[in-house]
């Protein structure tokens, strides 16, 4: 099998890849941008940005793709999704990747403004109602995936019911790690992949390095699910704040801004992220794919050169 296109509505890229976007800031304009360029999709996550932050933001990625498909992926449970998926219309985002939560209203807002919508979902059933309310694409996540988890089941039991389910585009989602993986998922039916953790450690990642170094160095054993006050659970790489979070003894939100359409306020997650992304990770909840620990070369690199690498370990797992 030779590496194929992706084609999702009017867009093709050259290479079969998304790069996942990961709030808050870790895949900014900088990210998003760099992997644009190297015919992958590159994404920006806009969950937790201020609405001129992501208009920056998507001039960042830009200035930088080189041509190249730039998408944003935004949180439908955050109280500002419809006012984010606006700004990233009016800014003529290439595409826009929805996930943790399901909105039935944003295909019309996407056909009006002329822009794809990409649905993530975890079942035949979901995708088959995006598909009929005007999905372009499907990302079909499992439960191996970093972040907030809609499932309890792998990908690779969920791919090949959603793959049955509609004709559109589908990507696979959630551990998929390396080439070999991306191989098989495209063999299972996907048209192309997702990986978000693997990006995590490339010098564009907006992360600070101390978030990075919690990649670098965490252990299989490190990785764990957290409940979340999103209303889902989240995968995680334990921190003193995780610890807290799953002995129910993680300190309340203080000063909420009601960022969220709805929250359980067992802890402030969006703060928790925040303090992540800047470095203060012992407050603060570094999400990761269950795979983190199987990348064998974790050093930083420009994302360029990570693409470059899964694309050589695709070519070596089918020889």
């Amino acid at each position: 099998m030779n590496l194929p296109e992706l084609t999702i509505g009017r867009y093709t890229a050259k290479l079969p890849i998304i790069q996942g976007g990961m709030a808050v800031r870790i895949s900014t304009g900088a990210l998003a941008g760099a992997v644009a360029a190297t015919g992958a999709i590159g994404v920006i996550g806009a969950s937790g940005m201020a609405l001129d932050e992501l208009r920056r933001e998507i001039r960042i990625a830009r200035e930088r793709a080189a041509g190249g498909i730039v998408a944003v992926n935004i949180m439908f449970a955050a109280r500002e999704f419809f006012e984010l998926v606006q700004t990233a219309i009016q800014e003529k985002i290439d595409l826009i990747i929805s996930g943790a939560g399901f909105s039935r209203d944003i295909f019309k807002v996407g056909q009006e403004g002329n822009t794809p919508i990409v649905s993530i979902v975890s079942t035949g059933r979901l995708a088959a109602t995006a598909e009929k309310l005007g999905a372009t694409a499907i990302v079909v996540e499992g439960v191996e995936a970093g972040g907030h988890l809609g499932t309890d089941r792998s990908i690779w039991e969920i791919l090949p019911e959603v793959r049955q389910a509609v004709k559109l585009p589908v990507i696979a989602a959630g551990g998929i790690i390396n080439g070999a993986e991306m191989l098989k998922a495209l063999k299972a039916g996907a048209n192309g992949v997702q990986m978000a953790t693997r990006f995590v450690l490339s010098e564009e990642c907006n992360a600070a390095p101390a978030f990075k170094e919690v990649y670098q160095k965490a252990t299989k054993d490190d990785i764990v699910k957290i409940s979340s006050p999103v209303g889902m659970p989240g995968r995680a790489i334990k921190t003193a704040l995780v610890a807290k979070i799953i002995g129910k003894s993680a300190p309340k939100p203080v000063g909420c801004d009601f960022c969220l359409k709805h929250c359980s306020y067992e802890y402030c997650i969006i703060q928790a992220l925040k303090n992540a992304q800047v470095g203060d990770v012992d407050n603060g909840v570094v999400f990761s794919g269950e795979y983190i620990w199987k990348i064998p070369d974790r050093t930083i690199k420009p994302a360029a050169k990570i693409v470059a690498e899964i694309v050589k370990e695709f070519e070596e797992a089918q020889s």
